[in-house]
């Protein structure tokens, strides 16, 4: 799945974690204070300070790629090394925008508050020239978006080939494994499918988490108490992680029987679709007893699914619905003691939410994980079984050991 793609998987992993470490810790350090150094900033009016830490970031990833592209010589590795680090410093500088968003949104909403409490205290031209700040954010981010999900969808696309080419060139030897053509057409395209949109949703949370917490943490300096517990210091942001913690443990014992019951699921479809294939040509398969049978094993899957889906989706609807209100019950102490102004509110109430749907990440696609550790494990059992490990062919098995008996 992953070394068929990426030039030594583990390592490339490592290093990419430890370089963004240490250039982090550089930036803070040493470089955090310089200034724009392609002058851009004066030539476009833009923020030299914000211009710089796009500059830096760019020359960060653009030495680690060169690194990797100087010691690999891996087929794939400028798709697999460029591509992936193009994705993350994409979705960095979307996070970024989404900054300056929230930044508008304090300024925008206190001249909203202001207009309101005192009429024609705001003239036209201002509230206008708001708006449009609020267009040339937006409208970058519009075509940032657009551009880099068609990348992504190339990208991901490439690692399916590179699957497919690495499976296929192998088909003589693993043709006779159980369910061999199922594993590289069906499971690497929804494989790719899954990784295009999961992927992407998991740098989001982790570039979203890194920006924003400490936003978080400067804003809740203006909320003094919680209901209740009374004065906390940095309240909101022990507010977000507790929360997202308690929210992902309750959804992983909700559905920690789901990995298993959705891989037993493609399994017993495997053996009724298999079944119905060879009775298209021997008329002695495919018979109405043995249909019953393997279609009762698929009926009897369902249903388990089904169950634990209800109980699953009861704590789950419950907890996020429950979230809409939390924040506003944080808040309420200093709300109603006018702690806050209006735009200072929806700064925050932005700000938590952008933190506390990051630290909800796998409470938000849990569903989805599930379906992929399904696929993972069909597709390690199935390498495992293309270097030779018998034990791997149990995992093609379509009926369990008792039922055999």
């Amino acid at each position: 799945m992953f070394h068929s793609f990426f030039p030594n998987p583990k390592r490339f992993l490592w290093s990419a974690i430890i370089w963004a470490g240490v250039c982090i810790a550089f930036w803070q350090v040493e470089f955090k204070d310089w200034g724009d150094l392609t002058n851009i900033s004066a030539l476009f009016g833009w923020e030299p300070s914000r211009v710089w830490l796009y500059e830096y970031t760019a020359i960060s990833y653009g030495l680690f790629v060169i690194y990797w592209l100087r010691v690999s010589d891996h087929k794939w590795a400028r798709w697999s090394v460029a591509g992936s680090a193009l994705i993350v410093f994409a979705t960095w500088f979307q996070v970024q925008l989404d900054v300056m968003i929230n930044e508008w949104f304090g300024t925008f909403y206190d001249l909203v508050q202001q207009a309101l409490g005192d009429p024609n205290a705001v003239s036209a031209s201002d509230y206008y020239a708001q708006l449009a700040t609020f267009l040339k954010i937006a409208m970058v981010f519009i075509i940032s978006a657009v551009l880099i999900a068609f990348f992504t969808s190339h990208y991901v696309f490439r690692w399916r080939t590179a699957m497919n080419d690495y499976y296929v060139a192998m088909w003589p030897k693993i043709r006779h494994i159980e369910g061999a053509s199922q594993r590289i057409q069906e499971d690497t395209m929804a494989f790719a499918r899954i990784m295009e949109g999961l992927g992407s949703r998991f740098i989001d949370a982790i570039m979203t988490l890194l920006a924003f917490l400490p936003i978080l943490w400067g804003l809740s300096s203006f909320v003094k108490e919680l209901p209740i517990v009374g004065e906390v210091p940095q309240a909101l942001v022990f507010v977000a992680i507790i929360w997202s913690v308690i929210g992902t443990a309750l959804l992983g014992l909700a559905g920690w029987r789901l990995p298993g019951l959705e891989f037993r699921n493609q399994r017993v479809e495997a053996a009724f679709r298999k079944e119905l294939v060879l009775g298209e040509d021997d008329e002695t398969r495919a018979q109405p007893p043995t249909l019953d049978e393997l279609f009762g094993n698929v009926r009897r899957n369902y249903f388990r699914l089904y169950l634990n889906y209800l109980y699953f989706n009861v704590v789950r609807y419950s907890y996020l619905q429950a979230g809409v209100i939390l924040p506003y019950i944080a808040l309420g102490p200093t709300i109603i003691s006018a702690g806050v102004t209006l735009g200072v509110m929806q700064q925050i109430l932005r700000a938590f939410g952008r933190v506390e749907s990051s630290f909800q990440f796998l409470v938000m696609s849990w569903t989805t994980i599930v379906e992929l550790m399904s696929i993972y494990k069909r597709l390690a059992a199935f390498e495992r079984a293309i270097d030779g490990d018998e034990q791997a062919a149990i995992e093609f098995e379509t009926t369990p050991p008792a039922s055999r008996a």
